[in-house]
């Protein structure tokens, strides 16, 4: 394990009530392992901000599968050259809907504009991005949701 470092945190105390509320709603053992994570999670965002870092991204979309073409889409914009495919998974939720999730790793640039399309795509009802980035720094070991 890293060397670790004690600090000491000044907060007012109202702030500190809400702050114990919502690391326990989160399941957290404790506020060292909340404040970790939050530091890790802000780190991550920053990274994001970097048009050339590298992440990861699980793009979901439902879409009717009915709707035309919505699929075949979908698949030609998943051979894009700019990065590999890492996944995708389709699940039927019922008559109209499928439930589409593809994970993309690459340049975290491309994977916004890629996500950007497939989001907008005509017949997708909903779509959402969420992407992590791959700097070694921001890595959580685990994950609270």
């Amino acid at each position: 394990m890293a060397n670790i470092e004690r600090i000491g945190v000044s907060l007012e105390s109202e702030l500190l009530v809400q702050f114990d509320k919502l690391i326990a709603e989160l399941g957290y053992q404790n506020r060292s392992e909340a404040i970790r994570d939050m530091i890790r999670e802000k780190l991550s965002q920053k990274h994001l901000a970097e048009p050339d870092a590298s992440g990861v991204a699980a793009v979901c979309v439902v879409y009717d599968h009915h709707s035309s073409g919505v699929a075949e889409k979908l698949t030609s914009l998943q051979h894009s050259h700019f990065f590999s495919t890492v996944s995708s998974m389709h699940i039927h939720i019922d008559h109209h809907n499928c439930l589409e999730v593809i994970t993309f790793k690459g340049q975290i640039s491309e994977i916004k504009k890629m996500a950007d399309q497939i989001v907008s795509l005509k017949g997708v009802k909903l779509g959402k991005v969420n992407l992590v980035s791959l700097d070694a720094e921001t890595q959580p070991h685990h994950h609270h949701s």
